[in-house]
């Protein structure tokens, strides 16, 4: 049985091989068939059909190949083809430009909304606890109160005299508020005239003009060696002190809450200054650890000497080792001025005590009194400091926080700790270089490697790769390159500030925001250049006025927040931030800017998407955007330029 089976075996798999050997034969003759009766279809046969494959030109440039002479059985068709490797899909044509293709419509708000500040509402901040001014802090409204809708200029806009002008003059019709033109009227703040508000530069407490009030200050630390760069005006009013900085090369950063004294902030805004909405109440100012050179207070009736010096340990936590603070107004030069004041001597002495003890409990050393001046100046590290707390037991050192967290976050009566130093001489966190290196020499934060990701190498790549891209940016913006054209400017997610810096030699300011979603923070190395900026969640609207900004600059900033807010709420929020006639570029993913242009085109803004400078092929696409000019209809029309939402 065994033999049988055997021999079964070998008889099917000798027919097998005996199959597939006759299969192989028969497709090996069809083949050369098919490929004898090609050869005979196209060439007739002849011997020169194989020699003509190789007289097909690869340039049809050339003029060889273009005589009348050519080979008969080379296709004439053939001397007029050129292989094209180049693109033939542009940014432009990704998505249709018609009217038709909006999918979103968002309709003009009620002119009454002309000045509308979501997060500082004032109907909204009166639902809030008013202990430590906190109803004026930011109170932003819940998803379902977002509108829908479009911020309106106010009627008669005008597009803002350009700097340095507009330091000293601003439309009526732009800031349409009296108020201060009444209040403030001994004090030469502003003055009205016109159809436009002037501002002469005074002060409260100087009241021969910011300009020469900073002369007075310059006479006590020295203003032009280039080691103050930064600065931050508390409770700012129409920020002139910031205004006349500007002159000296030192960039401010100029805050004030949305008070009784209406539209301070928005007026500095109109000038051209650099300033947002804020209070020192009960939260952090957002700003990182080590941020200004110098911090200053005229008459900004904070109460530095109250609840435990939290106020003054704010503005601690913000100054560089070295900084100074500079305050003028009560309770300085009491003696001479408490009947105006109309306080007790007892109580104005009491204040100036109390803050002389927190200054000094925060290691400060006062450098100088003269007249309404007083400068304190804070250690540049703190190997003394710890010695004293044996003296001071308050303010603790904080213990286990993050001093560069500053987003919501509350004050604390806790000293922020500088990093640690090896000798008294030396500056906690590195020295700074002095201005203008300071702005591309290697921050401290990068030098010691406590910036993730970021080294000495990428820092100075970074630098260079936004010169090149602001300089393609101006190459197909032109109003970008228009010197003067633009004043406020806005870096929606800055990295590390090389838009900014790229930018440093035209007349602009740009606000650097680090957006706290960010996987690095790096505002603090914005700082030590030697810019300026805050922090911002754009699933959240900016504490600002509308129209405060003539060009907004974001870098994948929708990929950034893509699930975590809608992308028109984003748009939403620029269009109301962004002056008519300003101009937004947008760096993002084809897709996402796909989505986004759809978006754009239900805004009534002018837009076109272009290539990277990199070329067609990288998918990252520039979109560039301009808010058309349009305005509230006058108050005495019944009807709109187009249909309002409220």
């Amino acid at each position: 049985m065994a033999t049988w089976g055997t021999t079964l075996t070998h008889y099917l798999s000798l027919r097998t091989k005996k199959t597939s050997l006759f299969y192989m034969a028969l497709t090996t003759v069809l083949c050369s068939i098919f490929y004898l009766i090609g050869i005979w279809q196209h060439g007739g046969g002849a011997p020169s059909t194989t020699t003509s494959a190789t007289l097909l030109p690869c340039n049809t440039n050339n003029p060889s190949t273009k005589t009348t002479g050519a080979a008969p059985n080379i296709p004439t068709a053939a001397n007029t083809t050129t292989l094209d490797f180049t693109a033939h899909h542009t940014a432009e044509q990704l998505v249709p430009l018609s009217p038709e293709a909006r999918a979103l419509q968002f309709p003009p708000c009620d002119p009454k909304l002309s000045e509308y500040t979501p997060c500082q509402d004032t109907a909204r901040s009166l639902k809030f606890d008013r202990e430590m001014l906190v109803y004026r802090e930011r109170h932003c409204p819940e998803k379902s109160e977002l509108l829908k809708c479009r911020i309106p200029a106010p009627h008669g806009y005008k597009t803002p005299f350009r700097w340095p002008e507009s330091r000293d003059v601003v439309w009526y019709a732009n800031v349409p508020h009296k108020h201060l033109t009444v209040e403030k009227a001994g004090q030469n703040w502003v003055r009205f005239e016109g159809d436009r508000f002037s501002f002469p530069g005074g002060g409260t407490m100087f009241p021969r003009g910011a300009d020469a009030y900073i002369d007075d200050i310059g006479k006590l630390i020295n203003l032009g060696d280039g080691s103050i760069r930064t600065a931050i005006d508390t409770g700012c009013g129409v920020a002139s002190w910031g205004a006349y900085l500007l002159s000296r090369d030192i960039l401010p950063m100029s805050f004030a809450p949305k008070d009784t004294h209406e539209a301070q902030v928005q007026f500095a805004l109109e000038r051209g200054v650099p300033a947002l909405i804020g209070i020192m109440a009960s939260e952090r100012l957002p700003y990182p650890s080590r941020a200004f050179d110098i911090a200053h207070c005229s008459r900004c009736l904070i109460p530095w000497g109250q609840y435990d010096g939290l106020y003054l340990i704010e503005v601690d936590r913000v100054l560089r080792p070295g900084g100074y603070w500079i305050l003028s107004g009560p309770p300085v030069n009491w003696q001479n001025h408490w009947k105006g004041w109309n306080r007790s001597r007892e109580d104005l002495d009491a204040e100036q005590n109390g803050i002389e003890s927190v200054a000094r409990s925060l290691c400060w050393k006062k450098l100088v009194q003269r007249n309404d001046l007083a400068i304190w100046q804070k250690a540049t590290n703190h190997l003394h400091c710890k010695l004293n707390r044996k003296v001071f037991r308050k303010p603790p050192f904080c213990q286990g926080q993050d001093p560069d967290k500053a987003w919501y976050t509350k004050m604390e009566a806790c000293l922020t700790p500088l990093p640690e130093v090896s000798d008294i001489k030396e500056v906690s966190g590195g020295e700074l270089a002095k201005w203008p290196e300071r702005l591309t020499a290697v921050p401290p934060r990068v030098l010691t490697g406590s910036v993730n990701g970021v080294t000495e190498e990428s820092f100075v790549k970074n630098t260079e790769i936004w010169r090149e891209r602001v300089a393609h940016y101006k190459s197909i913006d032109s109003q970008l390159a228009e010197p003067g054209r633009y004043r406020n400017l806005l870096d929606m997610n800055a990295g590390l500030g090389g838009f900014a810096a790229a930018l440093v030699d035209d007349p602009v300011w740009v606000m650097n925001v680090v957006p706290v979603e960010a996987e690095v923070n790096t505002l603090g190395v914005i700082y030590e250049r030697g810019l300026i900026g805050t922090y911002q969640s754009w699933c959240e609207a900016v504490s600002t006025y509308p129209r405060t900004y003539d060009f907004i600059h974001a870098d994948s900033i929708f990929t950034l927040y893509k699930d975590r807010c809608e992308i028109e709420d984003i748009l939403l929020e620029m269009d109301r931030i962004l002056r008519p006639q300003g101009s937004v570029i947008v760096r993002d993913d084809v897709d996402v800017l796909v989505n986004v242009k759809s978006i754009v085109d239900g805004l009534e803004w002018e837009s076109r998407m272009t290539d990277h400078e990199g070329g067609p092929h990288v998918r990252e696409k520039l979109l560039i955007a301009t808010k058309k000019y349009w305005t509230a209809p006058a108050p005495d029309q019944d009807q709109d330029v187009s249909k309002t939402a409220s």
